[in-house]
């Protein structure tokens, strides 16, 4: 039997305008990757250079953070959620081993580099908070499980008001003194409420959001700014002294955490594609929440790891998408890549 001319060609056009969009969604998703390290990197030079008008941004640590975790939630859907019922031994593995590696890495990387309190508690605060948005971009452009990459940043945002406090308790040793109460409520208030009323406008004004969708990362990147800009003016002459050293600490801390995190995926025997996405969730963490919060409940010292983290995972990010995005997926790899990818170019 011969097949219809119209529908035929129907079928192409089809495939073309999909291949379009598939093309367009990754030129997004690329010019988010590269712009906004190279935006926070500038903006972060010339408030080294000209402190002054940057430092009153340090009194609205919360507005930012509030601004950066709404804009997430507009992002998510409740399938996200739903993936925890579907493949949940991903996604328990994932969430678990960031909330144990990138924790005992902070340890590990102040000891080796005798950090002083301020920076090391800062750089615990960036192995304690969850993940970070721009990984589910990245996870896009590395060809990995974006599916799995959205669903866990999701889990893990949700429980870091019970996580992030539990581990600064824990881990921060008697030289720091850590307000877990206070902690926690302010990540309820700056973290898991802003996402929560996110999330049900999403549901409830859908088509609506889905205007809006393509500005949103720039106002994510706007109050990673924000924090970013004000913590590197607070601490503009102390970076004179100790700005190598925290690079180094963060990017050392970033790496081991995209190693660790593939061999995880390689542990429990996981497609390519989750392994990749397993290196790139449990080595990105939420930067400028952990720039913010050091800030805000130890000092403004504590808050360098997360501004020098806000450019160092950006970049690393960038590099792994180079490093493995032309090598071949297996089998698995290419069935678990799914719907969810359409949405990547809104993450921050």
């Amino acid at each position: 039997m011969s097949s219809n001319p119209s529908q035929a060609g129907a079928t192409e056009a089809a495939s073309s305008s999909q291949a379009s969009e598939a093309k367009k969604e990754g030129r997004s998703a690329a010019i988010i990757v590269y712009a906004f390290p190279t935006f926070i990197l500038l903006g972060a030079i010339i408030a080294f250079l000209f402190p002054e008008p940057f430092v009153p941004l340090t009194n609205y640590i919360n507005v930012f953070l509030t601004i950066i975790m709404f804009t997430m939630g507009l992002t998510l859907t409740v399938p996200d959620f739903q993936m925890v019922l579907k493949r949940p031994l991903p996604v328990l593995v994932g969430v678990v081993a960031q909330f144990v590696i990138m924790p005992a890495l902070a340890i590990f990387v102040a000891k080796i580099f005798n950090l002083n309190p301020a920076l090391a508690v800062g750089l615990l605060m960036l192995g304690s908070v969850p993940g970070g948005t721009s990984s589910n971009v990245i996870a896009f452009l590395a060809r990995g499980d974006v599916a799995l990459s959205v669903t866990m940043t999701s889990v893990s945002t949700i429980v870091s008001p019970i996580m992030t406090p539990f581990l600064m308790l824990m881990l921060s040793g008697t030289e720091t003194d850590v307000d877990g109460a206070g902690m926690a409520w302010s990540l309820v208030q700056t973290v898991l409420l802003p996402v929560i009323i996110g999330l049900v406008l999403r549901v409830f004004l859908n088509k609506w959001i889905d205007k809006i969708l393509p500005i949103l990362p720039y106002l994510s990147i706007a109050g990673i700014g924000g924090v970013v800009f004000g913590a590197v003016a607070a601490n503009a002459e102390r970076l004179m002294t100790v700005g190598l050293i925290v690079f180094v600490a963060v990017m050392i801390h970033n790496v081991l955490g995209y190693v660790l995190g593939y061999i995880t995926g390689r542990l429990f025997k996981s497609p390519e594609a989750v392994n990749r996405t397993m290196a790139i969730e449990i080595g990105t963490q939420s930067a400028g929440l952990a720039s913010g919060m050091a800030g805000r409940f130890f000092s403004p010292e504590a808050a360098l790891p997360g501004a020098v983290a806000a450019v160092v995972h950006n970049i690393s990010g960038a590099i792994y998408v180079g490093l493995v995005r032309n090598r071949p997926l297996d089998k698995k790899s290419k069935n678990s890549r799914n719907s969810a990818a359409d949405r990547v170019n809104v993450a921050s």
